[in-house]
């Protein structure tokens, strides 16, 4: 009992999914973008509403244009890939139809999963003949390495950021020097220079 209501706390500040509803226009497309880390599951199920003579297309790529998964003519249906590296990955659905008709918007339902919560644990629990308890163990297990990596994560973006800063101070502190040395030798020349002046015009010895 303790073990289902520690998963359900962590499942609560740890639910990495998403699913939206959207009105895709007709001959229109529209991509979904997220900057995920490397070797994360994720896993897609959409719903397209089905209309006469349109169809819906969907391809999922990383910002190098790779394709990660595709398909044509969609109604229903579900997707899922392992990211390499860090990038950014979109999902983009595209409205066809020829343009001589006229065609109306379709409903688009998508639900995004990310990480542990892609992970199909009925599957897993059936492979290896393991309990219901031994399951939830498993699924608490990943829950707990998947909060560390993101502090982790959090951790080197906080030291990424404090360097960043740093080096920022450090050249406006140098920029700040250098300008005041320029005023300070500015100034020194100008009086200087009109010290000269003045001797040379007899105003003053």
């Amino acid at each position: 009992m303790e073990v289902q209501y520690l998963a359900i706390l962590l499942s609560i500040f740890w639910c990495n999914c998403d699913a939206i509803m959207w009105s895709l226009a007709p001959n229109t497309q529209k991509c979904l973008k997220e900057e995920l880390q490397g070797n994360v599951l994720v896993a897609g199920e959409y719903e397209i509403t089905e209309i006469t003579g349109q169809r819906v297309d969907y391809v999922v790529k990383d910002s190098k244009g790779h394709i990660l998964a595709k398909n044509e003519n969609i109604k229903k249906g579900k997707f899922t890939f392992v990211t390499e590296t860090y990038d950014t990955f979109e999902v983009c659905f595209i409205s066809k139809m020829p343009p001589e008709r006229r065609g109306v918007p379709q409903d688009v339902h998508l639900d995004i999963k990310v990480g542990i919560e892609a992970k199909n644990y009925e599957g897993i629990g059936e492979a290896a003949k393991l309990k219901p308890m031994e399951l939830e163990l498993k699924r608490l297990e990943d829950l707990s390495e998947a909060i560390v990596q993101d502090f982790t994560l959090m951790r080197k973006r906080e030291e990424e950021m404090r360097d960043t800063n740093e080096s920022t101070n450090n050249r406006v502190l140098f920029f700040s020097i250098f300008s005041m040395v320029c005023l300070l030798g500015l100034a020194t020349w100008q009086v200087l220079y009109l010290r000269r002046y003045f001797k040379a015009k007899k105003l003053i010895e």
